[in-house]
């Protein structure tokens, strides 16, 4: 048969009229599908009933034990949250827009409750819309709650009044909440110190979308050192840019308190007197984290008057090798919580190099008013000073610890007599959990400071209680003079779990959170 054939010239003519028309629908069909912009989906009820589940609320105590404060937040972030911008600057992880944490936990409601008076829960009014609340600290007299809210613009500062339930805004959203101690609160209740971002402030520049200005120059003093490695670190004169964060103090009605600076650390003393302020200096550098910066700590009192700069902390690039190394000098300033205004410090005696061979590694400091005059050594401790918990006059306990080891020392000494020697309450693993003594209880003292429960010679430990069956919280009394413990209770639940949030030797009540799996 001849290929010329009318019938198969018609058949192959209208095969392929066809072929080309398929192929178009099918294009026209992908460029439409292409077109179609595509929305986050929910998953069915079933699963999303399973996943999304509203979670127990966390509670907040005052220390009066008069009111119970109940934070709500959502279990998962939203899109907006995860696909915000962040900012990783000299070991911050920030949030260039609103100046605050880029990882920062948000609670979307509060309800009170009043446990006096036993009631049901109530909710708090005056709320701002779609909260982000953040920062809780309570006032001095316990009858305030003080927070951050976090809108698209910035961080503001809000308070809760406990006795009317009424919340209400104190400022504008200018705080810088970047660093530690965001809301600081005045003895008298009546104002809080807010580190606040002033009008001059130029914007937190995005170095992937910027031109620089200049070459990165970088200074070698010739020293050989080794350094450990760290994430997040300035990398240019942006960067540098970056990180200049200030603050205006501010106190209820809007008063300057100080000029702005690069303020970091913010905190009374005990009795309100005075405030310790820390501030991060020049030069940085691009080797280290902030909280190796040049900084400077100095006294003010509570009115803005300078008292004494205390200490004077150089560039920190280079520490002997180890995780134990710490700088020269005066470091780790605090206040004392038993007294009125008195400094502690602490000093390394192996000159912060942790392969020197020693008896003592640190030694442990007091500094009273005006501040200038010489140190008392209260203690020194074998290990590297952890922290302490104050007491009295006679009575105050110091923790230890050696990386290198897991090794911690629990000390006992009376830092009222510096001959008499420390003794040792326990010397153990701190890896290991089933050996944990418990911590030291603690109670607010007419300052409004944290100080241990004393109780006719005796002291008393919360322990966490874990065994090889199971974890059964406890709560221990000790006595001070025999070191003789007594358990005075211990959870006996293994369907449940108990934690033991506070003890009130006082009265000897617990309070404690229950969590069951149905119940």
């Amino acid at each position: 048969m001849s290929s010329s054939h009318p019938d198969f010239f018609y058949t192959f003519v209208s095969m392929k009229k066809r072929l080309y028309i398929f192929i178009f629908l099918v294009l026209l069909v992908l460029e439409v599908g292409a077109q179609v912009s595509l929305t986050y989906q929910k998953p069915s009820k079933e699963i999303l009933e399973l996943v999304d589940v509203p979670l127990a609320p966390s509670v907040l105590v005052n220390d009066s034990k008069d009111f119970m404060i109940l934070l709500y937040r959502d279990p998962f972030k939203s899109i907006e949250d995860l696909s915000k911008e962040e900012l990783r600057l000299a070991g911050l992880r920030i949030d260039p827009k609103t100046n605050i944490g880029s990882r920062v936990t948000y609670y979307n409601n509060l309800k009170t409750k009043d446990l006096i008076n036993h009631s049901n829960l109530f909710q708090v009014s005056g709320l701002p819309p779609d909260p982000k609340l953040s920062n809780f600290s309570f006032s001095p007299d316990q009858k305030k709650l003080a927070f951050t809210n976090t809108t698209s613009f910035g961080v503001e500062v809000w308070v809760l009044d406990l006795n009317s339930n009424l919340s209400k805004k104190l400022t504008e959203p200018k705080v810088n909440a970047n660093l530690r101690d965001v809301i600081n609160w005045f003895e008298d209740s009546k104002s809080i110190l807010v580190k606040m971002i002033p009008n001059t402030k130029q914007d937190i520049i995005n170095t992937e979308e910027s031109i620089p200005i200049g070459p990165i120059v970088s200074i070698n003093d010739g020293k050989k050192a080794q350094n450990r490695t760290y994430q997040d670190l300035l990398k240019n004169k942006n960067d540098e840019h970056n990180f200049d964060l200030y603050k205006v103090a501010l106190n209820g009605e809007n008063i300057k308190w100080l000029s702005k600076a690069m303020y970091n650390r913010i905190d009374f003393s005990p009795d309100g007197e005075y405030v310790m302020v820390t501030t991060i200096e020049k030069p940085f550098s691009y080797l280290v984290p902030y909280y190796r910066f040049p900084s400077k700590a100095v006294i003010y009192t509570k009115y803005g008057k300078k008292i004494e700069t205390v200490v004077e902390v150089p560039l920190i690039e280079d520490l002997p090798k180890g995780f134990m190394s710490v700088r020269k000098g005066k470091r780790k300033f605090n206040w004392r919580n038993d007294k009125p205004a008195s400094l502690i410090f602490i000093q390394a005696l192996d000159g912060g190099n942790p392969e020197k061979e020693v008896v003592y590694r640190d030694e442990v400091f007091q500094l009273d008013p005006p501040f200038n005059g010489k140190a008392k050594s209260l203690i020194k401790t074998i290990n590297r000073f952890r922290s302490a918990i104050w007491g009295n006059d006679s009575t105050a306990i110091i923790y230890d610890y050696w990386w290198n080891t897991r090794n911690t020392k629990t000390y006992l000494f009376n830092p009222s007599e510096i001959t008499f020697e420390a003794e040792i309450l326990f010397d153990r693993n701190y890896q290991n959990r089933y050996t944990e003594p418990g911590n030291f209880v603690t109670t607010r003292n007419k300052m409004g400071s944290y100080v241990l429960v004393l109780e006719e010679g005796n002291t008393f430990l919360n322990g966490a209680g874990y065994s090889e069956k199971g974890q059964f919280p406890f709560i221990d009394q000790m006595n001070l003079s025999s070191k003789k413990v007594s358990r005075l209770y211990q959870s006996e639940y293994t369907d449940k779990l108990e934690n033991i949030n506070n003890y009130d030797a006082e009265k000897n009540q617990l309070l404690v959170r229950i969590e069951s799996p149905n119940e």
